[in-house]
């Protein structure tokens, strides 16, 4: 049966398409039926889910508004100048570009526009935290340029920012990055900041995880301090997977000429109508409350998994990830993410700092509140999706923990019916 907002259009689908249109509502199952605690994630609404499947998705707009290759673009000029005069507002940005496909896309238009192949970037290593485009050998980023890494201390598990003065001054790089994907503590950015002006480097701020937290002001602004911000749009701020970059007017040039034509052709343009759908969402008051109590559900469920033998690294966190190190209950973060995952409750296993285990294997498990919070939940719903992990994790039967789930989602689902 389709969804209210899929609509007419599901129908048209169920009868061209049956298989697809069994993949849709399975993944509504899914979503329906589940705990979801990956931390880049979210659920978008139904409005922003409107956008993505409009006839926007027809045209082609390579260029910027006002100046396209093709004609026939003056409505999605008109989408396209909301979303970035939304974004400016929404962040205090003197420029922004919505145009990226994907956070990875907004961060090689940041080495495009700052940085030439071979030049010195440094970055947050992925093994402590770090992303695939700060540096990985896999990478662009660490193919085409010169990674230099820093990470966390030994102990406290915190960024260790003499260290990242000791390399800077060190390597001279030509862009510093402060950003990460499994880091859940605040960022100092005028540390970065002060760091990046002693050696003449671009600061470049991934927020691609936290950006949804900046907008609805519940953890500080990167914009003051960097360069270039970039950012996706899919998790903490609920919009459809994509990528912008914002920037400081005197760099705009360069910015927009990294992402086309260096790097992109046309942009996909329902997704940046969608953009600024979520946009207009997050200058809400509805969503600033959002975004304090994901800060707010992810250390109630943090501190419920410390009560359960987890160690938090660094001690909890004040974003709306933690990072759990499982090795005081001898369970790896693959097998800990495929019992819970037969349980219901998916999230996914991770490296923790300095850890003796492949990144396959891992010694820890991420675990995110975005999700959740969109459904409604709140601390006390945490405290108990802390005791259906620790059932998980520890081998317990999945199918109780499963019916345990089940009764716990019904209650606040995701795309509630009718």
């Amino acid at each position: 049966m389709p969804t209210p907002f899929w609509g007419p259009d599901f129908e048209a689908l169920t009868s061209t398409d049956p298989e697809i249109a069994a993949v849709l509502l399975g993944e509504l199952d899914r979503l329906r039926g589940g705990l979801q605690l990956i931390a880049s994630e979210n659920l978008t609404s139904p409005a922003v889910l409107a956008a993505l499947g409009s006839t926007l998705s027809n045209k082609y707009a390579e260029g910027y508004p006002g100046r396209r290759y093709y004609g026939g673009c003056a409505q999605v000029d008109v989408a396209e100048e909301l979303g970035i005069a939304r974004a400016r507002a929404l962040f205090g940005a003197e420029h922004a570009n919505l145009q990226p496909h994907s956070g990875a896309s907004a961060n090689l238009a940041a080495y495009a526009a700052f940085c030439a192949p071979g030049d010195v970037v440094l970055a947050m290593d992925l093994k402590q935290g770090g992303h695939l485009t700060h540096g990985s050998k896999v990478n662009f980023s660490g193919r085409w340029f010169q990674p230099v890494s820093y990470g966390v201390e030994r102990e406290a598990e915190l960024i260790d920012y003499d260290q990242v003065r000791e390399l800077a001054r060190t390597h001279r790089p030509r862009m510093i990055i402060a950003g990460a994907t499994a880091y859940p503590r605040l960022i100092d950015f005028g540390a970065f900041r002060e760091i990046a002006d002693e050696v003449g480097a671009i600061l470049m701020v991934d927020a691609a995880h936290f950006i949804g937290l900046v907008a609805g002001g519940a953890i500080p602004s990167p914009v003051p301090y960097a360069d270039v911000v970039t950012a996706t749009t899919h998790k903490v701020l609920r919009g459809p997977r994509g990528g912008m970059l914002l920037c400081r007017a005197e760099h705009a040039k360069a910015i927009d000429k990294a992402v086309f034509p260096f790097s992109q052709g046309g942009p996909l343009m329902h997704a940046v109508a969608a953009k600024a759908v979520a946009l207009k969402e997050a200058a809400a008051p509805e969503f600033r409350a959002y975004t304090h109590q994901v800060v707010a559900n992810a250390a109630a469920l943090a501190g419920g998994l410390a009560a359960e033998g987890m160690r938090p690294v660094s001690g909890g966190t004040d974003t709306h990830l933690a990072l759990l190190d499982l090795r005081p209950l001898g369970v790896t973060g693959a097998e800990a993410e495929r019992r819970c995952e037969a349980a219901g409750i998916t999230l996914n296993k991770n490296a923790i700092p300095f850890d003796p285990a492949p990144p396959m294997t891992a010694s820890g498990i991420r675990i995110g509140s975005p999700c959740v919070t969109t459904q409604g939940m709140t601390e006390p719903d945490m405290a108990q999706i802390a005791r259906l992990i620790a059932r998980a994790v520890r081998g317990e039967a999945p199918a109780g923990i499963a019916r345990a789930v089940g009764d716990l989602v019904a209650a606040r689902p995701a795309y509630p019916r009718g």
